[in-house]
This record gives C-alpha cells, sequence and structure tokens, in this order.
C-alpha cells in the first residue's frame, strides 16, 4: 500500500487524532494486561524487584522495537509481549524456577528466529491443528474467568460495580468509540479503590520511582525446554501476530510477516535477560491505532505509543507498588473481564471446527493441569490434542493434506 507524508496532507488535527489514539491504546496495555502479569507474578511467588523489572523489559525494549520498525516500514508495527504466554510462565513457575523459565524465554526467541528467517512459520502452523491450539489457550485462559467470578465472594460490591460498568459500556456500543470498555472499568474500580483507602493508595502513587532493572543468567533445562517453548513459540505466532496481523490487513497495511516472527525472536533475546516474556506483534493495540480513516498517518500513532511504552516502562516500580496495593478482587476482575472475548475465541476457535475432538482432548489435558515428567499440563495438552486428532480426524485435517 502506497504511504504519503502525514506532512504532506496533514494538519494538526490529524496529529492530535492519532496521538489521542496512541494513548487510549497505551491505557488498555498499560491496565488489564499489566493485571495480569501482577496476578500470574504474585501467584507464582515472584518479588516485586521481579515483577518491575519484567514489565520495564516488555514495554521498554518493545517500545524502542515498535517505534524503529513502524519508522522502517511506515505502517503501524507494535510489539508489546505475549499475554496466553505469560499465564503459561504462571503454571510453569509451580514447577521451575525464574531462571529456568529465563532459559526457556531465550531458546524460544532463537526457534523464533530461525522459523522467521526461514520461512517456515506457515507450514509449522499449517501442521499444527489450529483447534489443538485453541484448546490449550482455552485451558490456560480458563482459570482466569474463574477468577473472575470467585472475586464476587470475596468483594461483591467492587466486582459487582467493575463487571457493572463493562457491560453497560460494551452494550452502549459508541462509548467504546471514546475509550475502551475495559478503561471504564478501571476507572470505576480505581474510583471504589480510592474511596475506601485513598491515602494508602495515594502514598504509593506520590512515591514514584524509576527502575533498576534486574539481570538474570538463565538456566537450561530439558524440563522447562519441553514445557515452555513450543508452546509459547505457538502463543506467538498463532494467538497474537495472526491476530496483529489481520488487523493491519484488514484496513490496507501490508505487514512482512516472515520478518515480524523474526523480530519477535531478535527482542525475545533482549528482554528475556531482565525478566520479559516473549514479544509479540500486539493485536487489539494495533486495532486501536488503526481505527481512524488515515492510513498515511497510522505510523505516527505507533511511535507515539512506544514513546508512552517507554516511560510506563521506566517507571515500573510505581507501577508495580500500587498494583500490588490494590484488592486482589480488582486484579482478578481486570484480568478476567480482560481476557472474556480472548476466551470466547479460544472456545470457538477449539469446537466449532472439524478437529473438535483434538479440540476438547487438549482442552481438558491443560485444564487438568497435572505435570508429567516434570513438564506442564499446556505442553501435554497440545501433545496429546494433536495425536487425538491425527487418529480419530484425519481425514478432515491437515495431516491428510500435508500427506497428499
Amino acid at each position: 500500500m502506497k504511504q504519503t507524508s502525514v506532512g504532506n496532507q496533514g494538519s494538526y488535527s490529524v496529529l492530535l487524532n492519532e496521538f489521542l489514539n496512541a494513548f487510549v491504546a497505551f491505557l488498555f496495555a498499560a491496565s488489564a494486561p499489566v493485571a495480569i502479569i501482577i496476578s500470574v507474578s504474585l501467584g507464582s511467588g515472584l518479588s516485586e524487584s521481579d515483577i518491575s523489572s519484567w514489565i520495564f523489559a516488555v514495554f521498554v525494549f518493545n517500545g524502542l522495537l515498535s517505534i524503529a520498525l513502524s519508522v522502517s516500514y511506515r505502517q503501524p508495527l507494535v510489539f508489546l509481549w505475549t499475554i496466553p504466554g505469560a499465564i503459561l510462565v504462571g503454571t510453569a513457575l509451580k514447577t521451575l524456577s525464574f531462571e529456568e523459565v529465563i532459559g526457556a524465554y531465550i531458546l524460544t526467541g532463537v526457534l523464533l528466529l530461525c522459523l522467521g528467517l526461514t520461512g517456515w512459520v506457515k507450514k509449522v502452523m499449517d501442521w499444527l491443528p489450529m483447534p489443538v491450539v485453541m484448546g490449550m489457550v482455552a485451558g490456560v485462559f480458563v482459570s482466569f474467568g474463574l477468577d473472575w467470578i470467585k472475586a464476587f465472594e470475596a468483594d461483591f460490591f467492587l466486582v459487582s460495580a467493575m463487571s457493572a460498568t463493562f457491560l453497560t459500556v460494551t452494550i452502549l456500543y459508541r462509548l467504546p468509540l471514546i475509550l475502551p470498555p475495559l478503561i471504564y472499568t478501571l476507572i470505576v474500580g480505581v474510583i471504589i479503590i480510592f474511596e475506601r483507602q485513598g491515602l494508602e493508595i495515594g502514598e504509593v502513587a506520590f512515591a514514584a520511582s524509576l527502575v533498576t532493572p534486574k539481570t538474570y543468567i538463565p538456566e537450561f533445562s530439558l524440563s522447562a525446554a519441553l514445557e515452555l517453548v513450543v508452546p509459547l513459540a505457538v502463543t506467538v505466532i498463532a494467538a497474537q501476530n495472526a491476530q496483529g496481523i489481520v488487523v493491519l490487513k484488514n484496513v490496507g497495511h501490508n505487514p512482512p510477516v516472515n520478518m515480524i516472527t523474526s523480530y519477535c525472536g531478535f527482542m525475545s533475546l533482549f528482554t528475556a535477560l531482565y525478566g520479559g516474556i516473549s514479544t509479540c506483534l500486539t493485536g487489539p493495540v494495533n486495532a486501536i491505532l488503526v481505527s481512524s480513516n488515515r492510513p498515511d498517518a497510522h505510523w505516527v500513532a505507533a511511535i507515539f505509543l512506544g514513546v508512552f511504552a517507554i516511560l510506563f516502562g521506566l517507571t515500573a516500580p510505581t507501577v508495580t507498588n500500587i498494583l500490588i496495593a490494590a484488592p486482589p478482587a480488582f486484579l482478578a476482575t481486570l484480568a478476567g473481564l480482560a481476557l472474556l472475548k480472548t476466551l470466547q475465541s479460544a472456545f470457538s476457535g477449539a469446537f466449532s471446527s472439524s478437529h473438535p475432538m483434538g479440540g476438547l482432548i487438549a482442552f481438558l489435558v491443560t485444564l487438568g493441569g497435572i505435570p508429567m515428567l516434570n513438564i506442564g499440563s499446556p505442553f501435554w495438552g497440545l501433545a496429546f490434542g494433536a495425536i487425538i486428532s491425527f487418529l480419530l480426524e484425519r481425514k478432515s485435517s491437515s495431516y491428510e493434506k500435508k500427506s497428499q
């Protein structure tokens, strides 16, 4: 698609519109997805410094990558981190050390880099049935939906108010054009929390500090590699990059598919050393950035977003302290509502296709959460789901096509 210069056609109003779109996209990225990181990390026993370093890595490094590629390709290419992967890591940390997980991040980065440079991305995804992948994703995500429901018992008023806000704004479809429903939900939750414990939260907010990122020495183990590398790569390619690529193509952009995978792998090598999970092309954030009717200016919005991400990552300790000080029900509700659409899509992708049995097995094995050979259930969900699909659904599967 031919891109024209914003300076030739544009005006301050165009730049202002792109700036506002970038700010809304940033608010989304810095709210529920960060709450998911906090929730996963606290449940896995990571320290506040570990969490701060994780947030620093995924915002600062990916912000820099987003700016560089958006300028280079003159289209919005915003990279953040794999949310499904973060949830996988939360499960893995029950049996693995953080250093082993970081070793798996490094190996995942190498795998993504190789798949992108060789152009094998499409071949790998064609071989692995998407319903099996989505069944695994659904099995991982469903616990967050259940945590949201359980949060009603812990703090009925807070969770009810946030959930009602989300539902109301979603129904009133014009309001999300200004801000996504989750932002309104976040605002209502913050107001209620400040009403209850404003002084305590306020003191945390004003105690702003810049991050001192931690560096980690990766530890490579077979169990971590088997449990995380393939599932993480799959979530990056199939659950995240694919979504972002479709979003960009729908508005006329032409994202470089193989190179996107390579860049994800390359940057994952850097984020891993500071505790950050694998890089991916983001879907929802890019969708907000391309909501204006000026495709030639979308890349400018991506630059604004990249700057916001860098500044946010540099103040990671403040963000971490504020979210940790918030009630657990607040984080559970924000994370649960943020993942509702993804969970719905995962169930639809797993069961409304030609591989429903493979998807079901992948879902049940992953949900069961039983590690075998010290390897977590997401890997076995993919493995057994693919085997069952091959044995029982071969005639309608990609295996049959590949053998012809």
